[in-house]
C-alpha cells in the first residue's frame, strides 16, 4: 500500500481500509470494497477539508494520531529513519496519510496522519484485554436519595453527565467478536481507546530495518527525543468554543468546555464520564480525586470557620491579653533584651496587638478542631476508598492490577531485557533485564545517595534562612526603635522587629522553596530513569516517592522549626544558648510573649497562598502566553487552510509529569492543612477556595491550552494513596505536639487548676506568674545592650528584667533553675499528646472499620457481571458447538444426530 500525500498533483494510488459497510464518512464520497484500488487523487474541497475535519482526505477514515517532522540538516538520516518506521507501521496494519510540507501553515513542518482499521484495533484489543460491552446492564438504579430536588442547580443535562449507556463488560476477545454488542466497527471503540491503542503501536515499532536486530532502535519516544520526528499526538475532535461543522466529529471538546472548564460553571458537578471517555481513565480518576476532595474541604472550612469565629467572639475574655495591654501591668513589666548588643530593654505593653491576635488562633476551639480534623482525614480517606471502588466499577478497572503489570511494561525497559525467564504466575516466558548484584545496588546506592544529598541542601538552605532570623532581628531592632512607622495611627504598632523578622524570613523561604523546586524535579527523572522500572505504574511510583521526601521536606522544614524548635532552647539570660556556640553570636530566637503560634500561622499563610497563587498563575497563564505566541503567524490565515492537526500542534505538550505536578501539588496543599491545622483553623477554607479555582484552572488549561494526551488506564491514585495515609497518621501527632508545645493552651490550664492564687477559674494574674526574674547586674558584657539601644524611660531605679520561663528568681538557694511548675507543665503536656493521640487514633481505627471500602451495591453488580460473563459466554460457546454440529450433518449422509442436553457451566461459589 502506498500513502497518500498532501501535494496536490500527485498521482495517487491507494487501497481501500478493510472493514464494514457501516463508515463515518462524508455523504458524497462512495466506499470501494476491501482490495479494490482508486486511482488518482479524490476530488477535495477545501472549504469542506476545513479545521475542524478529523478525517483523512477520503473523508471516511479517522485520524487517530498525527506525526510531525521538519527536514534539516540532518535530513537524509533522519528521513531514512522516517522511512523505515512508517514502513514498519504499515507493516503491522496501519494506514498512512502525509500532509506535506508545503500545505502547512508555517511551509516547513510535514505531518503524518494514522488511522487504524478494525482489524489492528481488534487484535490490540485483545492483547491489552480491553473490556467492551456485551450486555446492557439489567440492575435497577436505585439511586433516589431524599429531598434530591435540592441538587437540581448544581446537575449538568443527562447527556453531558452519562455520555454512554450502562454495560455489563468483558474482556475482548477477537474470535468471539460476535458476542459483544458490536453495531459499528468504525465507532465501537472511542477516540481515546483507539489513539491508546495506537500509542502501544508506536512505542514498539522499530525504526530500523529487520536485518537490524537492534532493541534499542525502537519506539517512538526516541524518535522524539533523537529529532527525527518533531511531535505525536492525538487530535482533539473540535475547536473548543464551538461544535465541528462535520456532523460525525463527536465535539466533545466542545461539551467539555461548554460544562465544565468555564470558571463559571464552579458550582455545578463535573461530567466524570465524560472527561473519562474522552481523556481516559487516568485523568479522570485525577478529577474525581480532586472533586471529592474539595467537597469534604467544605465540611472542615465550616467547622474551621466557627472555630475563627469563636476566637474573635471571646475577644473580651482573653484576661491575658488584657493584662499584657494594661498599663497598671503590661506597662510596668520591663522585659530582658531579645538579642544582644543591639536590643535594650523593653516592656511588655508594646506585643499587646500580637497577644491579640494569637487569641484567634490560640483558644480551646483549638483544641476541639485539632481533634475533629485527625477524625475527618480518616472520613476523607474512607470515603475516598469507596467512591474510588465505584468508579472501578463503572470504568471498567476492576482487577487492571495485574493487567496494568503484564501488559504495560514501559518501552525502555523492554529495550534493555536481554534475558529470558518463566514468569511463575503466567506461565509465559518474558524478557527481564540482565541485572548484577553488583550492579544492582550500586545504582539503588547512588539514587539514595543522590537524594539524601538533595535533601541535606535543602536542610542547609532552612539552616541559612534560620541564621538570617537570627542575624537580621538585631539590625530590625535597632532600626525600627527610631522608624517613622512607629508614629503611623493604625499599622504602626503592628509593624514590630518580630514581624518584619517573620515576614522576610518566610518570603526568602519561599523563593529558595521554588528554585530548589525546578533544580530537583530534573534530578529525580534522572534517577528514575537510572532505575530502569518494569511498568508505567512502578516508574511514577518511585518518582512519587522521591519527589514527595524532597517536597515535604523543601515546603514544611520551616513550619516544623517554627512551630517546634523556636524558642524552645533559649536558655536564660545570663546563659544564652547560641546557634553555632558562642563565636557565632547568633543567639537563638525566643517566642513572642503572646506565643509561637502566631509566628507559625504567619509562616504557614505565606508559603501556603503564596504556592497556591504561583502555582494557578503559572498553570494558567505561562500556557497561554506560549499558545499565543507560538501561534500569531497562523491567525492571518483562512479557517478551512488552518487544519485541525496543525491547530494542535501549536498548542502546548501535556507530559507524562503532567497529572504527577497536579497531585504533588494538591498533595503538599493537604499537608498544610492537616500537619498544622491547629495554628491556623482557617486553613481548609483557604484551600477549598484555591480548590473550587484548581479543579477549573485544570480543566480549562487541559481542554484549551494543550494537545490531547494519549489516553491512559489507571484504577486508583497510585502511591499518593498510601502518602496521604502516611500524613494522616503524622497529622495527629503533629497538631497535638502543636497544642502541647507551641500554643499556651497547656499552661494556661495549669495556672488556671492549680496555681490560680485566689483559688478562682480564672487567668487573672496569669502573666506574671508566666514570667521570671533576672538581675540586670548580673548580666555579662557580651549580652548588655549598648549605650544609646535602650530606650529614654530606662533608668538606673530598674534593677530587674522579666522573661518567658519558669525558673527561681535571683536570691533563692536554686536561683535560675526550674521550678516544680516547670516540671508540672511538662507532664501536662505530655499526658495531652498521649490522651489526644490515642483517643484520635482509636476513633479513626473504629471510623476506618465501620466503612467498608467497597459499597454493597458495587459488591453485588461485580458478583453479578462475573456471573453473567460465565453464563453467557457459556450459551455462546453452546450455539457455536450446535451450529458447527449442524453444519457437519449437512455435509454427511449419516442419520440425523441428536443434540445432547449441555449443561450450563457451574457458576464459582466466589462469584455470588
Amino acid at each position: 500500500m502506498r500513502r497518500v500525500t498532501g501535494k496536490s498533483g500527485d498521482s495517487l494510488i491507494e487501497m481501500s481500509p478493510s472493514g464494514s459497510d457501516d463508515m463515518n464518512g462524508y455523504n458524497n464520497h462512495e466506499s470501494s470494497g476491501t482490495g479494490s484500488l482508486q486511482q488518482g487523487p479524490p476530488e477535495i474541497d477545501k472549504q469542506q477539508h476545513s479545521k475542524d475535519s478529523v478525517f483523512f482526505r477520503d473523508g471516511r477514515r479517522r485520524v487517530d494520531f498525527v506525526l510531525s517532522y521538519v527536514d534539516d540538516k540532518d535530513g537524509e538520516r533522519k528521513q531514512e529513519r522516517r522511512k523505515v518506521y512508517e514502513a514498519n507501521l504499515e507493516n503491522v496494519g496501519l494506514e498512512l496519510e502525509t500532509e506535506d510540507k508545503s500545505e502547512s501553515e508555517d511551509g516547513k513542518t510535514s505531518f503524518v496522519k494514522i488511522h487504524a482499521p478494525w482489524e489492528v484495533l481488534a487484535t490490540y484489543a485483545d492483547v491489552l484485554k480491553i473490556k467492551v460491552p456485551f450486555k446492557v446492564n439489567d440492575i435497577p438504579d436505585n439511586k433516589d436519595t431524599p429531598m434530591n430536588w435540592l441538587s437540581t442547580p448544581f446537575r449538568l443535562p443527562d447527556h453531558i453527565m452519562h455520555p454512554e449507556p450502562d454495560y455489563f463488560t468483558a474482556p475482548f476477545n477477537k474470535s468471539k467478536s460476535d458476542f459483544f454488542l458490536i453495531d459499528n466497527q468504525e465507532t465501537f471503540f472511542p477516540p481515546s481507546t483507539r489513539n491508546r491503542i495506537v500509542y502501544y503501536i508506536l512505542s514498539r515499532c522499530s525504526y530500523l530495518k529487520d536485518e537490524c536486530p537492534d532493541k534499542d532502535k525502537k519506539g517512538i519516544k526516541r524518535l522524539l527525543n533523537n529529532g527525527t520526528y518533531t511531535a505525536a499526538f492525538p487530535l482533539h475532535d473540535s475547536r473548543y468554543w464551538t461544535r465541528s461543522r462535520d456532523p460525525n466529529c463527536e465535539s466533545e471538546r466542545y461539551n467539555l468546555y461548554k460544562h465544565w472548564a468555564r470558571f463559571f460553571c464552579f458550582f455545578k458537578e463535573q461530567p466524570l464520564d465524560l472527561v473519562r471517555k474522552y481523556y481516559g481513565e487516568k485523568i479522570g480518576i485525577y478529577f474525581a480525586w480532586l472533586g471529592f476532595y474539595t467537597e469534604m474541604l467544605f465540611f472542615a472550612a465550616v467547622v474551621g470557620t466557627i472555630c475563627f469565629i469563636y476566637g474573635f467572639l471571646t475577644y473580651d475574655d482573653n484576661q491575658w491579653s488584657k493584662e499584657i495591654c494594661s498599663e497598671a501591668i503590661g506597662g510596668n513589666i520591663v522585659m530582658c533584651p531579645l538579642c544582644d548588643k543591639k536590643c535594650g530593654y523593653w516592656k511588655l505593653i508594646t506585643t499587646c496587638n500580637s497577644s491579640w491576635q494569637s487569641h484567634l488562633f490560640d483558644n480551646v476551639a483549638t483544641v476541639f478542631f485539632a481533634i475533629f480534623m485527625g477524625i475527618w482525614v480518616t472520613l476523607f480517606l474512607e470515603f475516598w476508598k469507596r467512591r474510588q471502588a465505584r468508579l472501578e466499577y463503572e470504568w471498567d478497572l476492576v482487577d487492571f492490577e495485574e493487567e496494568q503489570q503484564q501488559l504495560q511494561l514501559r518501552p525502555e525497559y523492554e529495550t534493555k531485557c536481554s534475558k529470558r525467564k518463566l514468569n511463575r504466575i503466567t506461565q509465559e516466558v518474558e524478557w527481564i533485564l540482565d541485572r548484577t548484584t553488583s550492579d544492582l545496588m550500586g545504582k539503588c546506592l547512588l539514587c539514595w545517595l543522590t537524594v539524601v544529598l538533595w535533601i541535606s541542601l535543602i536542610i542547609a538552605c532552612i539552616i541559612g534562612v534560620i541564621a538570617y532570623r537570627l542575624a537580621v532581628y538585631a539590625a530590625f531592632a535597632s532600626i525600627m526603635k527610631d522608624s517613622p512607622t512607629a508614629h503611623l495611627q493604625v499599622v504602626g504598632p503592628l509593624i514590630t522587629p518580630q514581624l518584619a523578622t517573620s515576614v522576610t524570613a518566610s518570603c526568602i523561604n519561599f523563593v529558595i522553596i521554588m528554585i530548589l523546586n525546578l533544580m530537583y524535579e530534573k534530578v529525580a527523572i534522572w534517577i528514575t530513569d537510572m532505575e530502569i522500572p518494569k511498568t508505567h505504574l512502578e516508574y511514577e511510583n518511585k518518582l512519587t516517592v522521591k519527589m514527595f521526601l524532597f517536597q515535604f521536606v523543601n515546603y514544611y522544614s520551616s513550619c516544623f522549626y517554627v512551630a517546634f524548635f523556636k524558642g524552645k532552647f533559649v536558655g536564660y539570660p545570663g546563659n544564652y544558648i547560641y546557634m553555632f556556640g558562642e563565636w557565632s553570636k547568633l543567639r537563638n530566637e525566643e517566642c513572642d510573649p503572646g506565643g509561637c503560634l502566631i509566628e507559625l500561622t504567619t509562616q504557614l499563610v505565606i508559603v501556603m497562598t503564596g504556592k497556591q497563587v504561583w502555582g494557578n498563575i503559572q498553570e494558567a497563564l505561562v500556557p497561554w502566553l506560549r499558545n499565543w505566541w507560538g501561534s500569531r503567524k497562523a491567525r492571518s490565515h483562512p479557517e478551512s487552510l488552518y487544519s485541525r492537526w496543525e491547530q494542535d500542534y501549536d498548542l502546548q505538550v501535556f507530559g507524562q509529569l503532567g497529572l504527577f505536578q497536579e497531585y504533588l501539588e494538591m498533595v503538599i496543599q493537604f499537608g498544610f492543612i492537616t500537619l498544622f491545622v491547629a495554628s491556623f483553623p482557617l486553613a481548609p477554607l483557604l484551600a477549598l477556595f484555591n480548590n473550587i479555582i484548581e479543579v477549573r484552572v485544570d480543566s480549562w488549561k487541559l481542554t484549551t491550552q494543550f494537545r490531547r494526551p494519549v489516553a491512559a488506564k489507571a484504577h486508583s491514585i497510585g502511591a499518593w494513596q498510601e502518602i496521604l495515609n502516611g500524613m494522616a497518621i503524622l497529622s495527629v501527632v503533629t497538631n497535638a505536639f502543636i497544642v502541647a508545645f507551641t500554643s499556651d493552651m497547656i499552661p494556661r490550664l495549669v495556672y488556671m487548676y492549680a496555681y490560680q492564687p485566689d483559688g478562682e477559674m480564672n487567668m487573672k494574674g496569669y502573666i506574671n506568674n508566666s514570667l521570671s526574674v533576672f538581675n540586670i547586674s548580673e548580666f555579662p558584657e557580651a549580652n548588655s545592650p549598648e549605650d544609646g539601644e535602650n530606650p529614654f524611660w530606662f533608668n538606673s531605679s530598674i534593677t530587674t528584667c522579666r522573661y518567658r520561663d519558669y525558673r527561681y528568681p535571683p536570691g533563692h538557694q536554686k536561683q535560675y533553675t526550674h521550678t516544680m511548675q516547670f516540671w508540672h507543665i511538662l507532664a501536662a503536656k505530655l499526658a495531652f499528646i498521649i490522651i489526644m493521640e490515642h483517643v484520635v487514633f482509636l476513633v479513626k481505627f473504629f471510623v476506618a472499620w465501620m466503612i467498608p471500602d467497597v459499597p454493597s451495591d458495587v459488591r453485588a453488580r461485580i458478583k453479578r457481571e462475573r456471573y453473567l460473563v460465565q453464563e453467557y459466554l457459556h450459551d455462546y460457546e453452546v450455539e457455536r458447538l450446535k451450529n458447527q454440529l449442524s453444519q457437519n450433518a449437512n455435509d454427511c449422509t449419516c442419520a440425523p444426530m441428536i443434540y445432547p442436553s449441555l449443561p450450563k457451566h457451574e457458576v464459582l461459589s466466589e462469584c455470588l
